[in-house]
């Protein structure tokens, strides 16, 4: 994979530090097992393949999207479906996000466990399995939401509640651009913002509206154009659904592409940023507003540690890392952070450096570092994901809402 200038100025010098410590896994699991935390435990000292989240980087990324959020008087609900961890869920809302976003409901069931208050849930809840769910979820979170996207499913949401004798917080889901879920902008919208205000059991917010395909569209003055064109039916269809008596109050949408577009079309009342947090080669192939070659709006916070297990040829390395390390839906792969070293996947559990034109040395046994290429998929690889300040390990964090049942 072709390796980025802006990639190649975050890549080390050399490759990660060995450990002076010389923790084991064993010794890493009795600490956390004691609840003593993780001191003294060094990067390197971290069994490979591991997640590894850059504190620094993250922390960046939190601070840039609230404030941005609140110097345009908006909402902020990140979508939790990136990382899939209450700790980084708890995070966002102690910088000010009004809740989070989730994509299922078994998401949202690991949030409300640990707390986290203010859940939309994104994807159609359909069947009596998932909307029991919904129903027992929102018992205990009266503040949950759910989308609809169709009259049916509104019906059988309004049985469900009043047979459980629960109020429903209903958003109408409307599709941008044909993608996904979601009822197409217009009347047919309106009229089911209508229908679910007048069913019984059910309590109308408002609209989710998300242009997944202006998201990853390459150069911001295209991105711009793109969202704007899509975006902005879905926005009218909720200023008519409110012409129409209906009590619509939130729209909610936006993504880690669009947060700087989107938040400058009128009517918009929250974003569902979400990939922000930690960021992936996807993103940062698509250009910011000043760099049309590379997104740097956020950092590139997650990665993951694997270790040259074979290096018997001068143009090749091959890690510990290979297809069960990395998500594999993108056509490109994960970016090493070493300058002039590029990666492509050798097998399920192994991956390979490219060395011709690496400018650092890379021995037998090293320890480095990969941008992951897809975040969402890449961290529900993990059950955890190892907090590091600099080299230094400082806390684990449980990828709790792994999984999809």
């Amino acid at each position: 994979m072709k390796q980025t200038v802006a990639t190649a100025a975050l890549a080390s010098a050399m490759p990660a530090a060995r450990s002076t410590n010389g923790y084991d896994l064993e010794e890493i699991e009795r600490k956390l097992a004691k609840g003593s935390g993780i001191s003294g435990v060094h990067k390197a000292d971290l069994p490979t393949p591991s997640l590894i989240l850059n504190l620094d980087h993250f922390e960046h990324n939190l601070q840039h999207a609230a404030d941005h959020a609140k110097k345009h008087g908006l909402g902020l609900r990140p979508h939790a479906k990136t990382h899939k961890t209450p700790e980084i869920c708890k995070r966002q809302i102690g910088l000010g996000a009004l809740g989070v976003s989730c994509a299922t409901i078994r998401e949202a069931e690991v949030m409300s466990s640990h707390g986290i208050q203010g859940l939309l849930i994104t994807g159609e809840l359909v069947g009596p399995n998932k909307i029991a769910r919904l129903i027992r979820l929102t018992r205990k979170a009266p503040d949950t939401m759910a989308v609809v996207d169709n009259p049916l499913h509104a019906e059988m949401l309004s049985e469900a509640a009043q047979a459980a004798k629960v109020k429903l917080n209903i958003m109408v889901d409307i599709d941008p651009t044909g993608r996904r879920t979601g009822i197409a902008p217009g009347s047919g919208a309106v009229e089911l913002g209508k229908k679910v205000d007048s069913l019984p059991g059910l309590e109308l917010w408002g609209v989710h509206g998300y242009s997944g395909a202006s998201s990853h569209v390459k150069g911001f003055k295209e991105r711009k154009q793109h969202s704007e064109k899509f975006m902005t039916p879905v926005i009218d269809s909720f200023k008519a659904m409110q012409k129409a008596g209906a009590p619509a109050r939130i729209m909610s949408g936006a993504s880690t592409g669009t947060y700087n577009i989107d938040s400058g079309l009128d009517g918009m009342t929250e974003l569902q940023v979400g990939s922000y947090a930690v960021m992936d080669v996807d993103y940062r192939r698509i250009g910011g507003k000043g760099n049309d070659e590379v997104y740097t709006d956020f950092k590139p916070a997650l990665t993951v540690l694997a270790t040259v297990m074979s290096k018997n040829y001068d143009d090749i390395a091959t890690i510990d890392s290979g297809i069960k390390s990395f998500a594999t839906d993108r056509a490109f792969g994960p970016e090493p952070l070493l300058e002039g070293v590029t990666y492509s996947i050798n097998g399920d559990e192994h991956g390979r450096l490219h060395l011709e034109n690496a400018k650092v040395k890379v021995e037998f046994g090293d320890k480095v570092e990969l941008i992951v290429p897809h975040c969402d998929p890449n961290v529900n690889l993990y059950d955890r994901m190892y907090v590091c300040r600099g080299d230094q390990v400082v806390e684990v964090w449980k990828v709790e809402a792994r999984g999809n049942v």
